[in-house]
C-alpha cells in the first residue's frame, strides 16, 4: 500500500542481500518518460494497470528486490506473473501510519485533490478493496511501530526460516 515503505524497505533489503533493486513505479516513469501522476491523469487507471502489468513481466526471473506499486497484486494478472518468482512480503501499516508518512505529497494519485480526512478515507477504502490481495503474501509484517532496520531483520529472518509471521 502506498506510504508502506515499499521502496525505502525494498532498498535496504537488497543491500542487506546483496541483491539488485527495482521499483515498478520508476520503472514505467523510466520506460513511459512520464509521472505515475501524469498517466494517471491523462490514461486513466486501467491503462495505467496495463502498463505496470508490462513492466512486472518484463523484470523476469532477476533475482532481485522488487518493490510493486501499492495496487499490483490486487491485479489477478500480476499475482499469475508473480507466482512462482519468490516470495511476496506484505508491508503491512494502518491507515493512520499511512497518512502520516504520505502527508499531502501530490505525487499519489489515488489521494490527489483530497483533504487530510478524504485522504483516510480513502486509504482505508483501499486497504479494505485490496485485504484479499495483499493476504496472498507469504511473509506479512506489521510496520506500524518498527524502523526500517527492524523491518528489514524482520524480513531476512523470516526468509531464513521460511515461516510465515504475523
Amino acid at each position: 500500500m502506498m506510504g508502506a515503505g515499499k521502496s525505502t524497505v525494498g532498498r535496504a533489503l537488497a543491500r542487506r542481500l546483496g541483491r539488485g533493486f527495482i521499483d515498478s513505479d520508476s520503472e514505467i516513469e523510466r520506460q513511459t518518460g512520464r509521472s505515475i501522476s501524469d498517466l494517471f491523469a491523462s490514461d486513466g487507471e486501467p491503462t495505467f494497470r496495463e502498463r505496470e502489468l508490462s513492466v512486472i513481466e518484463g523484470l523476469g526471473e532477476s533475482g532481485a528486490v522488487v518493490a510493486l506499486g501499492g495496487g499490483a497484486i490486487a491485479q489477478p494478472a500480476v499475482r499469475v506473473v508473480l507466482a512462482g518468482r519468490g516470495p511476496i512480503v506484505y508491508l503491512r501499516a494502518t491507515p493512520e501510519t499511512l497518512l502520516k508518512r504520505v502527508g499531502t505529497e501530490t505525487g499519489r494519485p489515488l489521494l490527489a485533490g483530497l483533504g487530510s480526512e478524504e485522504r483516510l478515507e480513502r486509504l482505508t477504502s483501499l486497504l479494505k478493496q485490496r485485504e484479499s490481495a495483499y493476504a496472498t503474501a507469504i511473509f506479512s509484517v506489521d510496520t506500524d511501530d518498527m524502523d526500517l532496520a527492524g523491518v528489514v531483520d524482520w524480513i531476512v529472518g523470516a526468509l531464513q526460516i521460511g515461516d510465515p509471521q504475523s
